[in-house]
């Protein structure tokens, strides 16, 4: 594969210049420390801030630089919006040509090249087949917006208003919509997430996506693919439902298509249509339009997400090796480059991940995805881990890796996942070294609750 394709390595290519906080005539003052100021200013804003004491003030490809002038391999990726890592050239020259070229940055009701640029693009990474017959609607990029427009489109289209959001273990519900079929009881769709990444990394067999589209074909129920979080290569497919050759009614994308940048939209079948309805007053954003088609583009001709395939392979293989090495790993699951490490508690227990919730209706979970699916990309604010529980465990190991320069998230609903989330753009050398400081930091933790851990020169031997 092309250099071009991937980003510098973590010594090159500054070209952002710091973050100002503070007025131009002020004189400099040392950092503020995020432990005392974060939590007073965003007293309940979830932020890196709050979990990690990194004040970022410049970023390119995997690397981050803080105001201390340390520098981190970012593993979160912006709870994957960034597939391109941080300030890509690509993304940064699509955004430039449109601030130099005097287009209006902000447009609702109306076509503009910009956007058919996207729209364009987006059609083109759509599977085989379904691209002909496919519409767009945008909608505001946060919260709730994204599922909230999905779920109000089939209900339109059908007349009926139960949506049901199902996940793997939901064996039941899976068997109801199996059964006879009648229009009156049918829910108006189902929802599902191919890799539940915020519950702990989750990936959903490919039988059961594919008995999920064969059950709700059949009862000709709308099936809603919600790939917020796993579109546009992530999981070493552009869309994770190509892993089961399963073509939804409905995807709904948000996070990594806006190249950075806020963007949300539904594709839907042609068959569903029903009206343009009002969906949200950023819908428009030409910027964040002109950043998701160069990244989706960048990744669609660099094949990036054959990249991911093979580089979340090699890491895998490495993670279950540190699975059999450390007593605190438990199970390493994953798919392409979303990745998570359960950890274990000390007596040897831990806790499953989840979201707490099961399968059920839905209008929108609190990250915009489908029910029970909470936000597990940073840390978050409110009561620590309870000593020596497995959330203990993965929240030391975060800590141990920051020391290391490298960020890491954590997920699942105990907070015992500690989660990769590489950019699609990571290098072999790169991924080297965020797997020594994982493991460095897997040792640290293992030393500290009383375990044993293979010396440095026996783990690189490995």
């Amino acid at each position: 594969m092309a250099r071009s394709a991937y980003g510098g390595g973590a010594s090159g290519g500054w070209n952002v210049g710091p973050v100002m906080t503070r007025p131009a005539d002020e004189p400099p003052a040392r950092a503020p420390s995020p432990r005392r100021s974060g939590p007073a200013r965003e007293p309940s804003a979830r932020t890196y801030a709050q979990a990690l004491p990194v004040v970022p003030v410049r970023a390119r490809g995997l690397t981050i630089e803080g105001a201390d002038g340390r520098r981190y391999l970012d593993c979160a990726s912006g709870a994957g919006a960034l597939p391109l890592g941080h300030n890509h050239p690509v993304v940064l020259e699509a955004i430039r040509r449109v601030l130099d070229s005097g287009a209006p940055l902000q447009v609702m009701g109306l076509t503009t090249p910009v956007e058919d640029t996207f729209v364009t693009e987006l059609l083109r990474t759509l599977p085989a087949g379904s691209a002909h017959r496919a519409r767009v609607r945008f909608c505001g990029p946060a919260g709730a917006e994204p599922v909230a427009t999905a779920v109000a489109l089939v209900r339109a289209a059908t007349g009926r208003t139960r949506v049901v959001a199902l996940i793997e273990s939901d064996h039941g519900a899976t068997a109801d919509l199996s059964g006879p079929a009648d229009a009156a009881q049918s829910p108006a769709g189902v929802i599902f997430e191919p890799v539940r990444g915020a519950a702990g990394v989750l990936p959903a067999s490919v039988a059961w996506m594919r008995d999920l589209r064969r059950v709700t074909a059949e009862r000709s129920v709308p099936l809603i693919a919600d790939e917020s979080e796993t579109g546009v290569g992530w999981t070493g497919a552009f869309w994770a439902v190509e892993h089961g050759a399963v073509t939804p009614d409905v995807l709904v994308l948000s996070n990594a298509i806006g190249g950075s940048l806020p963007l949300a939209a539904v594709v839907y079948d042609d068959a569903l249509h029903s009206g343009e309805p009002d969906a949200g007053a950023f819908r428009g954003n030409q910027l964040a339009l002109a950043a998701g088609a160069a990244t989706l583009a960048h990744v669609r001709e660099h094949r990036l997400a054959d990249h991911a395939a093979t580089l979340g392979a090699r890491i895998l293989t490495r993670l279950r090796g540190l699975a059999r090495e450390f007593r605190c790993v438990g199970e390493v699951r994953g798919r392409g480059l979303m990745i998570g490490i359960e950890l274990v508690a000390p007596e040897g227990t831990h806790e499953m991940p989840g979201d707490g919730s099961g399968g059920g209706e839905t209008g929108g979970g609190e990250n915009g995805h489908s029910a029970g699916v909470g936000n597990g990309a940073g840390g978050g604010a409110g009561a620590g881990p309870a000593s020596g529980s497995a959330a203990a465990v993965a929240a030391a190991v975060q800590r141990e890796c920051l020391r290391r320069g490298l960020i890491v998230g954590l997920a699942g609903s105990a907070r015992d996942v500690v989660r990769l989330l590489p950019p699609l753009i990571t290098t072999e050398e790169q991924t080297s070294a965020v797997l020594d400081r994982l493991a460095d930091a897997l040792g640290a933790v293992e030393r500290g609750r009383g375990g044993h851990a293979l010396p440095r020169a026996a783990r690189a031997a490995r």
